[in-house]
């Protein structure tokens, strides 16, 4: 029973303290005026607001791109995908980019694919997914063809200059005579970015692109131009003819960019990095050309003397004068000889005629050129004939010479190498030129380095110099324009103003309410003070009573202590006053 009866107790003294709290705060909230009690409300009601602005804005979703740079054509389709699926999007300020809340970028960029979109302002093959029965061999040609042109102007497009590209093929129809047979053309619409350009390997790869695409077209025949109608497919060739090819303009560069480079190497273990400055410039010669020429020489030298063929003739002839008395018998030929060969007698000597080995002479025989003839003809004339032909070898050279291309014809090189560091007698550091010995270490050096040949035409000059201090220039994004310092710059900035107004209305505002609608305590009495502007005394002494005088300089000071604390209380009261009087 006791405790229920304390629970009850309880219970009832719970409704009795709410009470007591609501008099108290009804109490407190009467102290106010009622311009106090409106200022109150409105700052209440300001923090409130900022406060739930706070808690959506950091709740907001963090739009990203989903998609940029599309036709309207496409981003009406995309929109109205978007507005299917529920969910949200906006657009950028110059609206050529569809933004979505970011953790939904990929998925929706995967959900719009299988439909297909964003489609590019141009159809590809889908076009031949849908062929109808019956569909004539012209139509299917000129699907074909349209297919053919947006593939090419979809892949043309992912160049990273061409904002759009629009291809035109020119396909004639095949025919069976040879002559009449017409090559395929194409023309290509690039709509560039601003500020952009396509070099000139570019231009060459679309044309070679579009080329392979097509067969039997020839990349001369894919025509080229701007969103400005400028032909840029002849930018290629202007360039080859003006001699202006980047390959041999970079090959330039290469050869010079390694002289300086191994002229640099060498010089920094003796003057130290970046005490030496070095330049070189490189003639080459890019020219091509090839030489057959054949030589034919003497072949006089006896021991390479080379004999082809040879060939020697002798002949030889005896001219009989008449002799004895002209007739018949005188004029008989000759006796034929026999074998062998048998010397008449000599009248006179007696024996018989003698038998002639072969190789010798007989006596009282001629024996020249294979013609024999009897000794008493040998006074009379003899012809004889000798020819002899010799056919040598001709020493003939043929020599086929190419000249190869990129050959360096000549180098000039100029190297300004800086003062030598040293210490001077006070202990601080200074410069001095380099010596005469020094300058002609470093010119050795340097044209052994650079491979300098005189013959070539090359050049050196070398100097020493003081350099001027550079100061280096600071390449990086200050801080205030970095584009994350920026964002997260100004989010610091609006919290810190948010925080700022709460604080002001916190402290400014509702602090001074709070202490009027809840003034401080009286202070505790003391065994020695006052209570009141009047003494007490300790122990068993009466106070002393104040004199008339007293209790009216208390009053004063009392109301001036109040007209400064709250003049507006004062200023009612005195209105009251002034009231009363006037009725």
């Amino acid at each position: 029973m006791a405790a229920t009866t304390d629970s009850t107790a309880g219970d009832n003294a719970n409704p009795g303290q709410l009470s007591v709290q609501l008099d108290r705060l009804r109490e407190a909230f009467a102290r106010l005026t009622n311009a106090q009690k409106i200022l109150l409300a409105v700052t209440l009601a300001t923090i409130v607001a900022l406060l739930v602005t706070t808690a959506f804005w950091m709740k907001k979703p963090d739009y990203r791109v989903l998609f940029s740079n599309i036709s309207e054509r496409d981003g009406g389709a995309i929109i109205a995908a978007l507005e299917q699926l529920n969910v949200p999007y906006r657009f950028n300020e110059g609206g050529s980019a569809i933004l979505v809340p970011g953790e939904k970028v990929h998925e929706v960029r995967l959900r719009l694919a299988t439909q297909g979109l964003p489609k590019g302002g141009g159809v590809g093959f889908e076009l031949m997914e849908n062929q109808k029965f019956g569909t004539s061999q012209f139509a299917e040609q000129v699907n074909y063809q349209r297919a053919l042109e947006g593939e090419l102007g979809k892949t043309i497009q992912s160049i990273a200059a061409v904002q759009a590209a629009r291809v035109h093929l020119a396909i004639p129809k095949p025919s069976v005579f040879v002559r009449e047979e017409q090559k395929p053309s194409a023309s290509v619409l690039l709509n560039l970015y601003p500020g952009r350009a396509l070099e000139p390997a570019q231009i060459a790869g679309i044309q070679n692109l579009v080329a392979a695409s097509v067969p039997q077209l020839a990349p001369a025949s894919v025509t080229l131009l701007d969103q400005s109608g400028a032909m840029i497919s002849q930018l290629k060739s202007k360039l080859l003819e003006a001699g202006l090819d980047p390959t041999q303009i970079k090959y330039v560069q290469e050869i010079e960019a390694s002289v300086i480079k191994r002229i640099e190497d060498i010089l920094a273990p003796i003057v130290g990095k970046e005490n030496a400055r070095v330049q070189v410039a490189a003639d080459i010669d890019f020219s091509q050309s090839e030489q057959t020429a054949e030589t034919n020489r003497p072949n006089t030298t006896p021991p390479d003397i080379t004999i082809r063929s040879q060939q020697t003739s002798e002949t030889a002839s005896v001219n009989p004068t008449p002799q004895g008395v002209p007739g018949a018998l005188t004029n008989q030929p000759p006796v034929p000889a026999t074998a062998p060969l048998t010397v008449p007698a000599v009248p006179g000597a007696g024996g018989a005629a003698a038998t002639v080995p072969p190789g010798q002479q007989a006596p009282g025989q001629v024996n020249a050129a294979g013609v024999q003839a009897p000794i008493y003809n040998a006074g009379q004339p003899i012809s004889t004939r000798k020819d002899a032909t010799i056919n040598y070898e001709v020493d003939r050279t043929i020599r086929h010479t190419k000249q190869s291309i990129g050959v360096v014809k000549r180098l000039s090189a100029a190297v300004v190498v800086n003062n030598r560091k040293d210490v001077g007698k006070d202990g601080k550091p200074t410069t001095r030129p380099l010596t005469d010995a020094e300058l002609r270490q470093i010119n050795d050096l340097v044209r052994e380095a650079m491979g300098y040949t005189q013959e070539r035409g090359d050049s050196l000059s070398v100097a020493n110099a003081p350099f001027t201090p550079v100061e280096k220039a600071d390449n990086d994004i200050p801080l205030w324009k970095d584009p994350e310092v920026v964002s997260l710059g100004k989010d610091v900035l609006t919290w810190v103003a948010i925080a700022a107004i709460i604080a002001y209305l916190l402290l400014g505002v509702v602090r001074p309410l709070v202490k009027t609608m809840f003034p401080p305590p009286p202070p505790p009495e003391d065994e020695l003070g006052k209570i009141d502007g009047i003494d007490i005394i300790a122990g068993d002494e009466e106070p002393l009573e104040p004199s008339a005088a007293e209790m009216l300089q208390k009053k004063i000071d009392e109301a001036r202590e109040l007209a400064q604390r709250d003049p507006k209380v004062v200023a009612n009261i005195i209105k009251d006053w002034a009231g009363v009087n006037g009725g």
